[in-house]
């Protein structure tokens, strides 16, 4: 399967479901070709809302349209959705518990050449920590489509974030997906390395390497960051002892802190965190930005050896 952005799955999903759920809409903030719901806009016109570039104001329609009974999908550049619309979405949305579904496209650093301005590297920290918001993030469009498609029979506010750039395939049609539950994709009992988005590819591609090394590392796609799937990350932290948490967003307040908030109470052990350090992105190729900020296959063993050198030090009663 060639390699496809997880904004094409989400595209694939909408359409997917203005033809199943005949309550579903969709609005978007002037992006709807770059956020794929462009083809959803063209099959179901009457079901399609442009709000402009005014956020704010799709949130709060979004929010209304709910009210209404509809299924609304709200979408525009991951930046522009949470971070222009974070009072509506606290306030109008998920004070609510309303069903208002937010699809943040071109996440991360695979803006590319739009730079730090519209990089969205922040998003999980905000969204995560909103009450009642689901937080999803899709390792590859196969998913991302089913994603979508789970957000529609699942109550209550969805943050749904997309990339830009191609990525490899990793699941398949067949492969369950439910929201809330992590996917093992690889077995290994020396460490565990839990990703979400393109950063699973990455996992993958390091376990491949520490192999070499004779280290065998679990590889766990934690799609979905809230709610987090406690039981998968307990479980890692038992039998392997040793974690790494792999993101393209900020170490602070995302997927590795979601981790280590359920590691420290439940099953203390050592942690690494692969992710973008506390500065903002900047201009560039999308691949070169992965490199650059240090997220990469080979960023993920380092990260691994670390803290193998760690868990070999911990004794017993250090973690009491």
């Amino acid at each position: 399967m060639a390699d496809k952005a997880t904004r094409d799955g989400f595209g694939e999903g909408l359409l997917e479901l203005g033809h199943t759920h005949p309550q579903v809409v969709a609005l978007s903030g002037d992006l709807e070709d770059s956020c794929r719901a462009v083809a959803f806009k063209q099959q179901y016109p009457d079901r399609f809302f442009s709000v402009g570039i005014a956020e704010q104001d799709m949130i709060g329609t979004a929010a209304g349209l709910a009210l209404a009974g509809k299924i609304p999908f709200a979408c525009s550049f991951a930046q522009f959705v949470t971070g222009k619309t974070l009072e509506q979405l606290r306030m109008a949305v998920c004070y609510q518990q309303l069903n208002v579904k937010v699809a943040g496209s071109h996440g991360g650093l695979s803006v590319g050449a739009d730079g730090a301005t519209a990089e969205a590297l922040e998003e999980f920290t905000h969204m995560r920590s909103l009450p009642h918001m689901t937080v999803i993030v899709p390792c590859d469009a196969v998913e991302a489509k089913r994603a979508t498609i789970a957000c529609a029979e699942y109550p209550g506010p969805v943050f749904l974030r997309l990339g830009r750039s191609p990525v490899p395939a990793i699941s398949r049609d067949a492969d369950p997906f439910a929201i809330g539950q992590a996917t093992t994709l690889r077995r290994g009992d020396d460490v565990t390395l839990i990703g979400c988005g393109i950063m699973v590819w990455h996992a993958l591609q390091a376990a491949d390497l520490l192999a070499k090394d004779g280290i065998e590392a679990r590889v766990v796609n934690l799609h979905t960051i809230k709610p987090i799937d406690r039981a998968a990350v307990i479980a890692a932290a038992k039998e392997t002892g040793a974690i790494v948490a792999a993101e393209e967003h900020t170490v602070i307040g995302g997927l590795g802190s979601a981790i280590a908030e359920v590691v420290v109470h439940a099953q203390p052990v050592p942690m690494r965190f692969v992710g973008v350090e506390d500065r903002f992105g900047t201009s560039g190729d999308p691949a070169d930005l992965l490199r650059a900020f240090h997220l990469m296959p080979d960023d993920i063993v380092r990260a691994a050896k670390d803290v193998l050198r760690a868990k070999h030090a911990w004794t017993p009663s250090a973690s009491h």
